[in-house]
């Protein structure tokens, strides 16, 4: 008897902890899951089997200390079969039992609604802090997927680049170990090219691409470096055919008529044409040098600038745009005939051009360079001595270079700075024979006697110009003057031979010896 009340005390207190530890799936339900990272469960994600008899054994327990029962939820159905098993056992028992369980079910109903209004306002006081860590794991979830979609994107624009360059190499090495690109011909039409100084075939290369004349500068540079000749180009202008094969480029670059825009001016040549009182013949200026050097191609296909071209752009008003150097430019304004403005500011010398520019183009480039060489010597710090500005240094250089012979000119240069310094007129030859077509050694007592803005027998002074393109040894003997005190030199013979003398009366015996020699004669 005693043991079907124990058993029936303990089927009792099982219920009862069952019924007061169930959970509560309304609350459940009524809690607003608003994350991605906490997961929500139900009662049928409890499928794995408890151990029956251990979970009735320790459920009084876990009952008397509060604890939640372990283990899967107890299910409706398995509550009422337990109900009903429980009835029939103990229909027997004694009216105080069912006294005691009456008021205990009473006492646990009062229990559990006032379990269940403290939940509530519990689950109230703690619904703000619950939103705040919902709505702080929302944002490190986001943070977390943005992060992974940089890295993905990250990751495909890195596989895109090392795509791109193992392309852009395996080109290079298809290049490199191909055979170049090359043209078959036929050429087209004649294009011209540049050497600077210094450069390499590779360079070169380079720039017969850049202009046409060849596919590729890899096809130039094979067959360069097969020429032993190459070696002997020298820097210039050169007129090679367009769309030529690589071979016949390199050929036609060595070619000796390949070779365009190459002047050579000589010391003491004026900018126009002179003639011979004697002969008849023509002696060629600087203007007629260049026409001829600026001519590219052959037969009808021939072009150059002519000399009346150049004689035009020479008379140009915008000086800046002729190259003249700033220290000229006043003068040059002055000039009473604009023709001959330029005279002087075109050295002697070597020059290169490009012929396939305008005739402007082609005497800046010129005048440019020579006012470089010209400043080279020191020019526009000379004067100290002379009391000659850079412009009246280059007028006084071109009468020495017409005047005398290279060993010479630092005297002729003395004579000028002395006879200037005394206020008396130059009297050279040369400033008479500067403004006639038709010249001579000699000159006449008319030709004398002519003012023109360079006849110095006619007035003091400079001429208005320089009278020839003077050489840079002739422009370093007037920079600095052989010392002396010479005032008179005459030319005595044919061989130049020159008399330098500071006595009137020793000078015109020196002209008679001249006289002697027949280099006075004269033709008119």
């Amino acid at each position: 008897m005693t043991d079907r009340w124990a058993q029936a005390e303990e089927r009792f207190r099982q219920r009862e902890a069952e019924r007061r530890y169930r959970r509560n799936d309304q609350a459940w339900e009524e809690y607003e899951d608003d994350t991605t990272v906490i997961p929500r469960y139900t009662d049928e994600d409890y499928d794995e089997p408890v151990d029956a008899g251990r979970s009735r054994r320790a459920a009084p327990q876990r009952a008397e200390r509060g604890e939640p029962r372990r283990g899967r939820p107890q299910r409706a159905e398995d509550a009422q079969r337990r109900g009903s098993r429980d009835d029939g056992l103990d229909d027997g028992r004694s009216d105080a039992a069912a006294a005691r369980s009456g008021r205990g079910r009473s006492e646990r109903g009062e229990s559990r609604t006032e379990e269940r209004a403290e939940s509530r306002s519990e689950r109230q006081r703690s619904a703000p802090g619950r939103g705040r860590r919902s709505r702080a794991a929302s944002r490190k979830a986001a943070e977390r997927k943005k992060r992974r979609r940089n890295l993905w994107l990250m990751g495909a624009l890195f596989v895109a680049l090392f795509a791109g360059a193992a392309v852009f190499a395996g080109l290079k090495v298809v290049k490199m170990f191909g055979a170049p690109e090359d043209f078959a011909g036929p050429v087209g039409p004649l294009v011209v090219v540049q050497v600077h100084p210094g450069d390499t075939s590779n360079q070169i290369a380079e720039e017969m691409q850049k202009k046409g004349v060849v596919a590729s500068s890899q096809a130039f540079f094979q067959a360069a470096v097969r020429n032993s000749n190459m070696s002997s180009v020298q820097p210039g202008y050169y007129a090679i055919p367009s769309h030529s094969p690589s071979t016949q480029a390199v050929t036609a670059l060595l070619g000796k008529s390949s070779r365009v825009g190459n002047l050579v001016v000589s010391e003491g040549r004026q900018l126009h044409d002179q003639h011979d009182v004697n002969t008849g013949s023509r002696k060629d200026g600087i203007y007629r040098k260049i026409a001829d050097a600026s001519c590219v191609g052959t037969g009808t296909n021939q072009k150059c600038i002519t000399y009346d071209q150049l004689d035009a752009a020479g008379a140009g008003a915008d000086l800046a745009a002729l190259g003249v150097p700033s220290w000229a430019e006043q003068r040059v304004r002055d000039v009473p005939d604009r023709n001959r403005q330029l005279e002087g500011l075109i050295a002697a010398g070597t020059w290169d051009f490009d012929p396939s520019g305008t005739p402007e183009q082609i005497l800046k480039q010129l005048v440019s360079a020579s006012a470089q060489g010209y400043e080279s010597t020191g020019l526009l710090q000379s004067g100290a001595e002379t009391k000659l500005n850079p412009y009246q240094t280059l007028i006084a250089a071109s009468l020495v270079e017409r005047e005398a012979l290279p060993q010479d000119m630092g005297k002729v240069a003395r004579v000028i700075v002395n006879r200037l310094a005394d206020s008396l007129p130059l009297q050279f030859d040369s400033t008479v024979n500067y403004a006639l077509d038709r010249t001579e050694v000699a000159t006449t007592d008319t030709d004398r006697t002519k003012r023109t803005p360079w006849n110095t027998y006619a007035m003091p002074g400079l001429p208005a110009t320089p009278i020839s393109a003077p050489s840079l040894n002739a422009l370093r003997a007037m920079e600095n003057p052989e010392p002396g005190t010479w005032l008179y030199f005459v030319t005595i013979d044919k061989q130049g031979t020159t008399l330098f003398t500071e006595s009137y009366n020793e000078h015109l015996r020196n002209i008679e010896k001249a006289r002697q020699s027949g280099i006075l004669d004269s033709g008119r």
